[in-house]
């Protein structure tokens, strides 16, 4: 049932925030978590009410619950890493899952995947959307219509017995022989043997694998990104990491991180010895990842330049998005 007066005090709320978002213009970095509304609900997990201490958050009209406080009442074991800002969760069937604050790719059994909603943190917690955190745990949940009470259950695996194999339980699951096996890591349809547990909850993502990238792209992309803002903060590192990954996906640019580098006199780094001798710290290697993984604060920024010292009609008519430390980014 809806109750008028806390959805109609809920919207105006989230309309308010949305005004203020289009004051900062329409490429400020405004914070996820800052956008979010927070939302009165009831959580059960299990069958059993969770006591949280953070809010249920919406975004963009989809709700958003503390992961690590969520995957534990769900009997999964979390670790943040601090450092890096990622969350590593050990369900109760055994997957291993990465999430990271603002990154839309999640990792998943040894696998990347694409989900369409990002993780944000806000007062030290990594909120994750419903749906991906619920699928991500092996489990299925309901909400009410006005998102006041909200039930997460973990699925029991099943488990092959005779007379109810590969192709009974994809007839009651409604998931194909193929998807089971390769969810379960299997080789064959042959190899689920009696015994065997079968997981039977199929993320929604697990048909979106991000683009690949290797160690080689990794390491690229962190020693050029530590040469031009090595001394910026991380958000100033990510940021010429993203217009690095938006050259290489604009048609205008070469399609590869080597390509975008040395190609012309953009980066002179890369022709004066410089780039060669760099070694990434901590922090450019990570925004270099976060950039490989789809994580972007600059829209679609193709260009950078330093302000104070590049002057002129050039760099003057550039439609500048986002200012971060001493760089400036355009499009």
């Amino acid at each position: 049932m809806i109750r008028e007066g806390k959805s109609t005090v809920w919207l105006m709320s989230v309309m308010v925030l949305g005004l203020l978002l289009l004051s900062f213009g329409p490429m400020s970095v405004v914070s996820t978590a800052e956008a979010a509304a927070e939302h009165l609900a009831t959580i059960k997990v299990n069958g059993k009410t969770a006591k949280l201490s953070d809010p249920v958050l919406v975004q963009d009209g989809r709700m958003y619950l503390p992961a690590a406080r969520i995957a534990a009442l769900a009997g999964a074991e979390a670790s943040w890493d601090n450092d890096n800002e990622e969350l590593t969760i050990h369900t109760a069937v055994n997957d291993e899952v990465v999430i990271g604050n603002g990154v839309p790719v999640v990792y998943f059994n040894d696998s990347r995947f694409r989900m369409d909603a990002l993780p944000f943190t806000r007062d030290g917690r990594l909120y994750a959307p419903l749906r991906e955190l619920a699928e991500l745990l092996h489990a299925s949940f309901q909400s009410s219509a006005d998102g006041d009470a909200i039930e997460i259950n973990v699925e029991a695996q099943k488990v092959v017995a005779d007379g109810y194999g590969l192709n009974e339980i994809s007839k009651e699951t409604g998931i194909s022989a193929a998807q089971l096996v390769k969810r379960n890591g299997l080789v064959s349809q042959a190899a689920a043997k009696n015994g065997t547990k079968l997981k039977v909850v199929m993320p929604s993502f697990l048909d979106k694998p991000a683009a690949p990238y290797t160690e080689a792209d990794l390491t690229l992309l962190a020693k050029i990104t530590m040469v031009e803002a090595g001394y910026e903060s991380y958000e100033g590192q990510l940021a010429v990491a993203n217009v690095i990954m938006n050259r290489v996906n604009n048609p205008a640019f070469p399609d590869t991180i080597k390509g975008v580098i040395y190609a012309g006199k953009q980066f002179p780094p890369a022709h004066n010895g410089l780039l060669d001798k760099s070694k990434p710290h901590a922090s450019a290697y990570r925004a270099a990842k976060d950039a490989l993984n789809g994580k972007s604060i600059v829209g679609d920024a193709v260009y950078f330049f330093n302000p104070a010292r590049a002057k002129g009609s050039y760099f003057s008519s550039m439609d500048v998005v986002a200012t971060i430390g001493n760089h400036s980014f355009a499009q």
